[in-house]
């Protein structure tokens, strides 16, 4: 039902809103928070891919639970010689 609010608004409110929406926060303002909100949209879907792999019992991905490996290599200080 709530969808269906959202498909009657016409060109006009749709228009309003957004004349709004740029007075509220500025033209420099929108491209960030369009950018928190992509970040929050992608946050949103890999949790619930992590919990859907937890109902279905399939392990994480290697990618996320590998870690990167330590060298035990050590390199000697560099010395200036002049």
């Amino acid at each position: 039902m709530q969808a269906t609010i959202f498909l009657m608004l016409g060109t006009w409110e749709i228009i309003a809103i957004v004349a709004v929406i740029l007075l509220l926060f500025g033209g420099a303002k929108i491209p960030e928070l369009m950018r928190g909100l992509g970040k929050g949209v992608k946050e949103f879907k890999n949790a619930q891919k992590e919990v859907e792999d937890a109902i279905n019992g399939e392990p994480e991905a290697e990618t996320k639970a590998a870690k990167p490996q330590q060298t035990t290599e050590t390199k000697a200080p560099e010395t200036k010689t002049e």
